[in-house]
């Protein structure tokens, strides 16, 4: 993997380990020569994923929507920042930039990015790998929410196993390089 998409949140939460595994993973990317792909804020989880990336010398795209370049308070020591027209832009763009996503802690953008991305695995517009870091069980719930889907039969379970959940960021990084997505034959007509 040259290029990893980071959705998170633009606020550092309440548990401090939040904003640690954020540099972390940041260090872990450019260590790894991997160029992070994120928000383009310099605040909150965001701002201190992109600080680790730096500071251990890695390459950061930023994409950032226009009109949230005061309210997320855009980065200035970026490799480069993409300004967009609008957040489905931004979405569309971090993609194309990337070869995996992997969400942190984050609030209702960050899981409708993160959803939005499996979705489209689900439906065979992509094959990139896709994974949670389980800070402090933080996701504990969405798993368990997923589960659901699946016991209520809105989600096969190998639909389910698209994502990569791991609660270490070697091991997380590693699963990811090494994922390999299962064939998507007949997916809509399975779900019907």
């Amino acid at each position: 993997m040259k290029s990893i998409t980071v959705f998170c949140g633009s606020s550092p939460g309440t548990n401090p380990r939040f904003l640690e595994q954020a540099t972390q993973l940041g260090e872990a990317l450019a260590q790894r020569d991997i160029s992070l792909v994120y928000g383009g804020a310099d605040i909150g989880l965001m701002g201190a994923i992109a600080n680790g990336t730096l500071a251990a010398n890695g390459k950061v795209i930023g994409v950032l929507p226009a009109f949230l370049q005061t309210r997320e308070i855009a980065h200035q020591g970026l490799t480069e920042l993409i300004v967009v027209k609008s957040m489905h832009e931004r979405k569309t763009k971090m993609n194309d930039l990337c070869d995996g996503i992997i969400a942190l802690p984050g609030g209702f953008g960050t899981i409708e990015e993160l959803f939005e991305i499996l979705t489209w695995v689900q439906l065979g517009l992509q094959n990139k790998p896709i994974g949670v870091l389980n800070v402090d069980g933080y996701f504990d719930s969405l798993i368990t929410f997923i589960k659901s889907m699946v016991s209520n039969g809105f989600l096969r379970a190998t639909d389910a196993d698209l994502l990569i959940v791991r609660d270490n960021v070697s091991e997380l990084l590693e699963e990811m390089e090494n994922y390999k997505c299962p064939p998507i034959k007949n997916r809509i007509e399975d779900l019907t």
